[in-house]
């Protein structure tokens, strides 16, 4: 198989679909890997270094789109891209479906088959190509929210770890899975008060267990995040509900309950955004404020920190990649389980039925297509 390797081209997107040594990976099983000249340059892999594991540079874009069976990538087409999508072409990357009408529709247009990273679900329901990069936006959350809270940035001027005689920043985390967790290390370990939510008793049983004394976890109710925000100072959304929209847990009328200068992070705008208020931004522009709170809704927040989101990404997708490559798609899916849950469009149907369900579009099962 042809597997191609485009540069990304998402605002601040350094990030790149396959480091060096899985195109060793890959040709050890006999495949061919295309890879556009300068793709790994943002996180530190010079095209040499992709020649020495025997990848073919070519020059542009457009040839890697038109010569390829397989692409991989790390965020979704974007406009500019669409057209070079093709029938029976594979797509494996993010894709986040369910949060935008226009790419679903442009790539059931074209007749590829669409394999989404975050969707492929292990046997217990984790999703283990949206680990990493969940723990990496997790991460980051507290920390961009850490920045934010900086009179000079639109915060409220807040030290997140306070100081001794004053007291630390108060935190709410929106969610216990990975992004939730990260980012309530990250702002416990700097001191902050904070307070994990979520609908999962035995998860905030386990959370209450092993989080540091710092961390305190509720049920996630809307009488109980009414309560906390007027004393909060910066509110993490980390609420994910795998390839479906997420819920918007803050509404606009819940802006006034809150502090001007409160700061918000929505790591979930990849999938819609849990705030009702939020829309996606860039690391060129990341905020914008609203009711004199801070919205910060970057959607490829781990872009910012392409070396160790790109090792990191490619560890777990290039199994799966390989996978692909060597059975072809159908048959991959057919014996891997977890593989075949990634699946999202194909032939123009969508068969992953919350992405049908986000638009209120036809469903196909995906054993139709298969």
């Amino acid at each position: 198989m042809i597997i191609g390797v485009p540069k990304e081209i998402k605002t601040h997107e350094n990030r790149v679909s396959l480091q060096p040594g899985g195109v060793l990976q890959f040709r050890r099983n006999g495949h061919k890997v295309l890879v556009e000249s300068g793709a790994g340059l943002g996180s530190g892999f010079s095209d040499e270094m992709y020649v020495e594991n025997g990848a073919e540079m070519v020059s542009s874009a457009e040839e890697v789109w038109s010569s390829s069976e397989m692409i991989m990538k790390v965020k979704e087409p974007v406009a500019v891209e669409y057209p070079r999508m093709r029938r029976g072409q594979i797509i494996f990357t993010y894709f986040h479906f369910a949060a935008s009408r226009e790419l679903t529709e442009a790539v059931q247009e074209s007749g590829a088959i669409a394999i989404a990273y975050e969707t492929v679900e292990k046997k217990d329901g984790s999703l283990p190509l949206l680990v990493p990069m969940s723990e990496v936006a997790g991460r980051m959350a507290a920390q961009e929210g850490a920045k934010y809270l900086e009179k000079a940035t639109g915060g409220r001027g807040v030290l997140m770890g306070g100081i001794p005689g004053v007291p630390p920043a108060n935190v709410i985390v929106l969610g216990g899975g990975i992004v939730g967790v990260n980012a309530a290390k990250i702002a416990a370990g700097m001191g902050a008060n904070t307070v994990i939510l979520d609908l999962n008793i035995p998860r905030l049983r386990y959370l209450d267990d092993v989080m540091p004394k710092n961390v305190r976890t509720l049920y996630s109710t809307e009488g109980n995040i009414r309560a906390l925000l007027p004393h909060t100072d910066l509110v993490i959304g980390a609420v994910l509900i795998p390839g479906a929209k997420a819920p918007s847990l803050i509404r606009r009328d819940m802006l006034s309950l809150m502090r001007p200068g409160t700061v918000m992070v929505d790591v979930a705008i990849d999938q819609g955004g849990c705030f009702e208020t939020s829309k996606p931004t860039t690391h060129d522009d990341p905020i914008y404020i609203i009711d004199d709170v801070v919205h910060y809704c970057v959607a490829n927040m781990p872009g910012a920190v392409p070396y160790t989101s790109t090792l990191g990404l490619t560890n777990v997708t290039l199994p799966y990649a390989v996978q692909i490559a060597n059975k072809g798609w159908k048959r991959a899916l057919n014996e891997d389980p977890e593989l075949k849950m990634g699946l999202n469009i194909a032939d123009g149907k969508i068969v992953y039925k919350y992405v049908a369900d986000a638009f209120d579009m036809a469903y196909t099962p995906a054993g139709e297509v298969m």
